[in-house]
């Protein structure tokens, strides 16, 4: 229920519509006592208030509202004696006749000529009439005074009328094309029934029904009168000038997000009908209206409930399913969101196209919403709803607008990172089971697949799923017993018990098995379970098939288009492939697979940021982004994606250590560090909270061990950053002495007399002597 209450004392549970009028007295509500106004100043008065302007007012760009949908402008509504014609005119195009089991066409021009707007089906001979039943001036009711035709329905006249007792209360009036129509008759029936017991806030609300004979009628016309909703149908998006869009929706014009926000709303009086049995069968932009900041959904004849197989379905061609489908099972839950995917899909030709993977996104939504087969389509308009507040909310996030996380309603949340080697502090083992005497690069590559498989989601688990709770409090390291039960078990024997055990598979890296349960999951669920999907990603990325896990998070991205997860894998997939194909290959020349390598980093990285951008404290995608930026754009980039990550991050410091790291350290096929960005990496170290002073020693050690290999020949000039990090002077000398120093208090960290060893004869090897001498030291390992 929607307005505020009515107060006049003989008025019980009235609510005063969006027309200003009560919807059971149908009168104005009294104004408040007030005291007397003060006069009107003048135009000069400074004191003189700021008139609103006039016309439809935007919203701020990006503005919110209460459910997280974008803030629709307020559209002016158009006066009444405007928005109505006074000539009558009669559908053109011809219509099926309405006569049981005829399948004639009447209303059909010849000749080029006019189509008659009355006559006799040429197959059946019932007569038939377009013609309206009311005109302008006509009373129906005794009381709803007829001003004009608004439009022509799907199977009756829609007048607009005047409630007479209530001089200003407009009404809508409906009534029937065809009379002789027998399907037309039975839909009138029916939206008569359905209305009467509809309310909600964006379903347009019936106030009574009454009965009227026009002269020469033998029998009188029914009529459903409804409330009037001033303003536009979504139809006029289609053909508006942009400039009038401009002006309507701001700055930004029509965008993403508005088609989003109708889609949502429009999906919430879907699921309203759906969870009473019905089925709206449609919907199409004609049928919604936007009025003020809201909308409603109009025109309910189509209606029917969702068990009703045997009465003849109306529908608009180019928003149904197909009519193959149609004649083989009908209209289900799924083919009213097949027909608000095509809505929105009409919607969106006309939308800014938004940046990133907000596009892509919203168009693998509508066409799982529209799929070929119904069974791949969503499954109530709630998760098709949710999925595309999701890509609501990775339009705002990649337009810059701030994001709002939320946990995922498909995957549990996790603690686990995957790719996170260069927010580590190196361990001892750095220095003490190293090959060669050079400082090893950064660890920048991607990680091993078998480490981000584990590191990735787990979907939640089916709540109807019988084993669902049981299978919670079991260990993963018993998957052989849990599968011997699940054989003697009827009730072990589901989809959630086959998914539990190919994870648990997996931990114990036996992928035979875990690839055989996934495939019992698939019997039990079908061909289109995103979990499926999922599952058979992980099982093909544990065992090194990349390229085989991509297709299949591929497939979970085309049916979860707004969850973070599948993007995250994807990304991950995308990076690890480019990485690939920078590795040498005799059989192909090194430019095209050059080519296809930078495609693959601009995949991974949109993939990436579309996900760091909605949940900035997602770790692994922070870590992943900077991976491909330091790549593709260097330090800098790189740097800056792993400042984004907050303070109420897990991966705070991580991050923090990484940007030390990634500004001061050598890097895989690239230049050395610059004396500013070694400034800026000890400038940053200071502000470091490392665990314990071993850490600290060992970041230090690294730090100037990739100093002093990255140092170039005539050193850094006047930007070397002196002090206690780098040494007073920008001279080899003082850099090997402070390393060598380094070196030897980490000696102190050993855990054996050969690592310690290790590190004193490195230390002693970095010191400033003859060349000579210090071959020989560098050649000297200690044997004990």
């Amino acid at each position: 229920m929607s307005g505020r209450a009515c107060v006049r004392a003989d008025c019980r549970g009235g609510r005063v519509m969006v027309t200003g009028f009560c919807d059971t007295c149908f009168r104005r509500p009294l104004a408040p006592d007030s005291p007397p106004a003060p006069p009107d100043p003048g135009p000069d008065d400074p004191a003189a208030p700021v008139k609103p302007p006039q016309g439809p007012v935007a919203p701020a760009a990006g503005e919110l509202d209460r459910d997280g949908l974008l803030v629709l402008p307020a559209l002016p509504s158009p006066d009444p004696a405007e928005a109505a014609d006074t000539v009558a005119r009669p559908p053109t195009g011809g219509r099926r006749c309405g006569v049981d089991n005829c399948v004639g066409t009447i209303g059909v021009s010849y000749d080029g000529g006019p189509a008659p707007d009355h006559g006799f089906c040429p197959e059946c001979g019932t007569e038939y009439s377009f013609r309206p039943k009311l005109r302008p001036g006509d009373r129906v009711g005794g009381h709803y005074e007829v001003l004009g035709y608004l439009a022509v329905g799907g199977h009756g006249w829609v007048y607009l009328a005047e409630d007479t007792r209530v001089p200003g209360l407009h009404v809508v009036l409906k009534g029937l094309i065809n009379t002789g129509d027998a399907v037309a008759r039975r839909a009138a029936v029916e939206e008569r029934r359905s209305l009467s017991t509809l309310h909600h806030r964006d379903i347009v609300r019936i106030v009574t029904h009454v009965q009227h004979r026009a002269p020469g009628d033998a029998e009188p016309t029914g009529y459903i009168v409804m409330e009037y909703v001033g303003g536009r149908s979504l139809a006029w998006i289609r053909f508006a000038p942009e400039e009038e869009l401009a002006r309507l929706f701001g700055a930004g014009g029509f965008a993403f997000g508005h088609v989003i926000t109708y889609g949502c709303k429009i999906l919430g009086a879907l699921e309203y009908l759906h969870d009473r049995g019905l089925l709206y069968c449609d919907m199409k932009p004609e049928n919604v209206i936007h009025y003020g900041r809201e909308i409603k959904v109009i025109d309910l004849g189509a209606i029917r409930r969702i068990d009703d197989h045997s009465s003849g379905l109306v529908h608009t061609h180019g928003y149904a399913p197909p009519r193959r489908e149609r004649d083989r099972r009908g209209l289900d839950v799924d083919s009213d969101l097949y027909t608000v995917g095509r809505t929105l899909k009409v919607l969106a030709e006309r939308a800014t196209r938004p940046a990133g993977l907000a596009a892509r996104s919203f168009e693998a939504l509508i066409r799982r919403a529209t799929h070929p087969e119904p069974a791949a389509r969503f499954r109530s308009a709630a998760e098709m709803s949710r999925q595309l507040w999701e890509v609501l909310r990775e339009d705002q996030a990649l337009g810059g607008r701030e994001p709002y996380p939320e946990r995922s309603t498909r995957f549990e949340p996790t603690a686990a990172v995957f790719g996170a080697a260069l927010g580590a502090v190196p361990a001892l083992q750095w220095w003490t089971r190293r090959s060669g005497t050079g400082a090893p690069e950064l660890p920048a590559g991607a990680p091993e697949p078998r480490d981000t498989a584990r590191a990735l989601p787990v979907p939640l688990p089916d709540a109807s799923d019988p084993a669902a709770v049981l299978l919670g409090g079991l260990a993963a390291d018993t998957p052989d017993r849990i599968a011997a039960r699940a054989e003697g078990d009827r009730a072990l024997r589901t989809v959630e018990t086959a998914l539990w055990l190919c994870r648990a598979y997996l931990d114990a890296q036996n992928h035979a098995r875990a690839e055989e349960w996934v495939a019992r999951a698939k019997g039990w669920s079908g061909d289109y379970d995103w979990r499926i999907f999922w599952h058979r990603g992980l099982v093909h990325l544990t065992r090194g098939a990349v390229d085989k896990a991509e297709d299949e998070f591929a497939a979970t991205y085309a049916a979860l288009p707004g969850e973070a997860a599948p993007k995250l894998a994807l990304g991950y997939c995308a990076e690890y492939l480019a990485e690939r194909l920078r590795e040498p290959d005799t059989g192909e020349p090194a430019e095209p697979r050059a080519e296809r390598a930078r495609a693959r980093e601009t995949q991974a990285e949109e993939f990436y940021e579309a996900v760091l951008r909605r949940d900035p404290t997602q770790g692994s995608a922070a870590f992943g982004l900077a991976r491909v930026r330091l790549r593709r754009g260097g330090r800098r980039r790189a740097v800056e994606v792993l400042d984004e990550v907050p303070t109420t991050s897990r991966h705070y410091d991580a991050a923090r250590v990484a940007a030390v790291r990634v500004l001061a350290g050598r890097l895989p096929g690239a230049p050395g560090p610059l004396a500013d960005e070694l400034r800026e990496a000890a400038e940053r170290l200071a502000g470091l909270h490392l665990d314990g002073s071993g850490s600290w020693d060992r970041l230090v050690t690294e730090l100037r061990e990739h100093a002093l290999a990255c140092r170039p020949r005539g050193g850094w000039g006047s930007g070397f950053p002196a002090g206690e990090l780098f040494g007073p002077q920008d001279t080899e000398e003082a850099l090997r002495r402070l390393l060598s120093g380094s070196l030897r208090r980490l000696a102190g960290q050993a855990g054996s007399a050969a690592e310690r060893g290790d590190l004193l004869d490195t230390a002693y090897a970095v010191l400033p002597a003859p060349a000579g001498l210090r071959d020989l030291v560098r050649g000297w390992r200690r044997t004990a």
